[in-house]
């Protein structure tokens, strides 16, 4: 069968258990709808962790952009994977003892306001949206090119699906989605790593053939040493040394990691155990499951490189695979022939470079450049998608929540029933699927960038206002509202204006301290703080009954 016909099968068969677990599971009232109950078991937790966690950005992007970065793309890894430690220790159980549905619930609770509240729900929608539009990006992607329809229909399909599932079960039916949803993109992301791996390494694990000699098939010696060596000869940066500066490396990872901690699509996943040890226990699976496919990534995008300049540099470009034109179809790919030789040139320099590469597509095309069977393409595509839409789901849950339980239930409505709230949050998601589509069609930058600019967001808004009213008794609604509003500001205005008002300035000549936009969230994240602690100084001690709380929060039950 063909790539597409397997694409079909696949994507019908995982799109027909995610819809049947959805209707198995639909939610009847708003705890089940926002935290499925509290009744979902540690290691169920851990994979629907992971699936939320592990977007597009982590199983289409992330390995595209280490594989033309190189040492620089480590950040990502880096902050992503030391952000999820961060989270699990830090903050979990003491946010679940707390026992609110979200973070804004946590932020208006803590800090005793309802302007504390409602701009946490204005932050977490933000936040929310810039995220969940990168997802909706990547589905388009992947129907794109294995379907072979347009990229604006692929996102449509995957909002009507996602719409679907999240409006019929919310997080009860979003959860047990998602463990299915691991199983597929786990599966799918290692079975072309391994396959790859052995053809090029006959290294059966990954993470051993990255460090591994190639064949001779594939030219000998180590394949960094290679890769090091094509780039230089075509005219890219080496790949095993960094060209970012110090100071930006850092901060993009510090943003990263922070982020992470303050995400409210993960941070709302620890609501739906039924108490503290679960929480503690579901951390540590979901890190173990996050692990599988964050070690293989830097071998998956190394394998990739090499592939990809193995194939197409100085080849005749009408004798280039099948594959070569389906991308060129879906426009991620683009050739000009400048000299008219009808030879590809594919070099670092702009001036003769004859082939554009959206990194987007790397870890999708991989197994196609490696000419492994057809239905291991397609079953990366269902992977893909897998990741896609388990955390557009989730990001669509907190968009949902923050809407009709924070913005109405706690604000503006307090007397709706809870049907009238169920319907509020349905109709919010519907809303918040429309506005997605749109950014998916049209989107901004790469899905992992995208990403990054959410994260840094939370990092600059919700990571100091959460860590500071679980550890510092003192910390008044005064300080968390002026911290969480400069932060969120300052890093908002910075992204804006370098990405999309004045792009043409976007380099480290014009950045602050030479801090790129998808870094600066971690300096967010100190004026955060900074000025939080500040005007808390000069305004009154919280009440005596919300410093017991804090006293409380940091004593975590053991049950």
């Amino acid at each position: 069968m063909t790539v597409q016909y397997w694409t079909f099968l696949f994507v019908i068969l995982t799109f027909g258990l995610y819809i049947g677990i959805a209707i198995w599971s639909r939610a009847s009232s708003t705890q089940d709808f926002y935290v499925a109950g509290k009744h979902v078991p540690p290691i169920a937790n851990g994979m629907a962790t992971a699936a939320d966690w592990m977007s597009a950005a982590s199983f289409i992007s992330m390995a595209g952009l280490i594989s033309f970065l190189g040492r620089d793309g480590a950040f990502y890894l880096m902050g992503w994977t030391g952000g999820y430690v961060l989270l699990a220790l830090l903050l979990a159980p003491y946010l679940r003892k707390f026992g609110k549905f979200t973070v804004p619930d946590f932020i208006g609770d803590r800090y005793y306001s309802h302007s504390a509240r409602m701009v946490a729900v204005f932050c977490a929608i933000v936040i929310s949206f810039v995220y969940v539009c990168g997802q909706m990006q990547g589905a388009g992607i992947v129907f794109s090119r294995f379907l072979e329809v347009d990229i604006a229909y692929g996102v449509m399909i995957g909002m009507g699906i996602v719409f679907f599932y999240a409006v019929l079960g919310g997080m009860k039916g979003i959860t047990y989605t998602q463990v299915a949803q691991y199983c597929v993109l786990i599966f799918a992301f290692m079975v072309p790593a391994i396959f790859i791996s052995i053809l090029m390494t006959g290294q059966v694990i990954p993470q051993i053939g990255f460090g591994s000699q190639l064949t001779e098939a594939f030219g000998g010696g180590f394949l960094l040493d290679r890769l090091d060596g094509l780039g230089t000869q075509l005219g890219f940066p080496t790949y095993t040394e960094g060209q970012r500066s110090t100071q930006d490396v850092f901060f993009i990872t510090a943003a990263l990691m922070i982020g992470t901690a303050g995400l409210p699509h993960v941070i709302i996943r620890f609501f739906t155990v039924p108490g503290v040890r679960e929480a503690r226990k579901s951390a540590g699976y979901a890190l173990l499951f996050i692990a599988i496919l964050y070690t293989t990534a830097p071998a998956v995008a190394a394998f990739a490189r090499t592939n990809l300049i193995n194939t197409v540099d100085n080849v005749e470009y009408s004798a280039m695979p099948e594959w070569f034109s389906k991308w060129e179809a879906t426009g991620l790919i683009t050739f000009d022939d400048r000299n008219a030789d009808g030879l590809i040139q594919y070099t670092g320099d702009d001036a003769t470079n004859e082939l554009n590469v959206n990194r987007d597509i790397m870890v999708l095309a991989n197994p196609e450049i490696a000419e492994l069977p057809n239905w291991v393409v397609a079953l990366v595509a269902a992977g893909g998608l897998a990741a896609a839409l388990s955390t557009a789901a989730g990001l669509l849950l907190v968009i949902s929540s923050a809407v009709s339980h924070d913005l109405l239930k706690r604000g503006f409505m307090p007397d709706i029933t809870e049907q009238q709230e169920l319907l509020f949050a349905r109709m919010s998601i519907f809303m918040a699927v429309l506005i997605a589509g749109y950014f998916g069609i049209n989107p901004p930058a790469y899905v992992a960038q995208v990403v990054a600019f959410a994260f840094g967001l939370a990092a600059a808004s919700f990571f100091p206002a959460i860590v500071m009213g679980i550890f510092n008794r003192r910390m008044n609604r005064q300080g968390a509202v002026a911290g969480m509003v400069t932060g969120f500001a300052f890093t908002a205005i910075y992204i804006i204006y370098f990405r999309f008002i004045n792009p043409a300035v976007d380099n480290a000549e014009n950045w602050l301290f030479g801090i790129s936009p998808e870094g600066i969230g971690a300096i967010g994240a100190l004026i955060n703080l900074l000025v939080a602690w500040t005007v808390c100084r000069f305004t009154p001690e919280p009440p005596a009954e919300i410093q017991a709380l804090v006293a409380d929060i940091r004593r975590p039950e053991v049950d």
